[in-house]
């Protein structure tokens, strides 16, 4: 990554994050209408990849995994039991 790659992926993140912070708001946000919620993180997604392409798309996938992870490892920490169980319980069916 060149140094201008770098200048543009720093001023893209506070973007990313906003989305990822209104997406996954809007799912938890209406505990009535969880539908709603997903459309509405859909949508968002969807104004991603139209304003910034499959890189933006990526890039919110990667702070959404990250957010993720710190949240698993706090919560497996304070039940003292392994981030990694606590994923295969969550994720997999």
């Amino acid at each position: 990554m060149d140094a201008g790659e770098f200048d543009q992926l720093a001023e893209f993140l506070p973007l990313v994050r906003r989305r990822v912070y209104e997406a996954v708001s809007a799912v938890v946000s209406d505990d009535h209408n969880y539908e709603r919620g997903v459309q509405t993180a859909r949508a968002i997604t969807h104004r991603v990849l139209a304003e910034s392409g499959p890189e933006g798309v990526a890039e919110m996938v990667v702070e959404l995994s990250s957010k993720l992870a710190e949240a698993v490892e706090r919560i497996a920490a304070e039940q003292g039991i392994a981030a990694v169980d606590l994923v295969d319980v969550l994720l997999v069916d």
